[in-house]
């Protein structure tokens, strides 16, 4: 009995899912029907909408391509003015611990020299970049494009 019972609510989802179904393509006929209308009627405001939405599409496009901001150039420590200080490979290391906030004996660490080597180059940079202090050499070699 529990067979018959179960055939009969699947014949009854059936006949709804049918209707269901019928219902739905007799929307889809009216809206069909109702969008050939609306297309005859007002096909030139259809047309001109079209338009409108590519030159649209166009100038979002076109607006990207032209105000994309260029790739950043990779820094290169400018050469030029390291050149005419003179500042050596090494100073630059220095002068790059020293802007990440590093102590002297954490940059003799990390160079592996001593600390005097290291008050050494600072006093170099010091008097290359006509500073008095840390943050002064800092700020002077960002200035100068040395550092970033």
């Amino acid at each position: 009995m529990g067979i018959r019972r179960a055939l009969s609510g699947w014949k009854q989802w059936r006949q709804i899912a049918l209707y269901g179904a019928a219902l739905a393509v007799g929307v889809l006929l009216l809206e069909w029907i109702d969008y050939q209308r609306l297309a005859r009627t007002n096909s030139s405001d259809i047309w001109l909408f079209l338009v409108a939405a590519g030159f649209l599409g166009l100038g979002i496009y076109l607006g990207a391509r032209v105000l994309r901001a260029p790739a950043p150039r990779p820094f290169d420590g400018n050469p030029q003015v390291r050149a005419t200080l003179g500042i050596s490979d090494r100073e630059i290391a220095v002068l790059t611990a020293l802007a990440e906030g590093r102590s002297n004996r954490e940059i003799a660490d990390a160079l592996h020299v001593s600390p005097n080597t290291v008050k050494t180059h600072l006093a170099n940079l010091y008097a290359k970049l006509e500073a008095n202090r840390r943050t002064d050499a800092v700020a002077k070699a960002r200035a100068l494009g040395i550092l970033p």
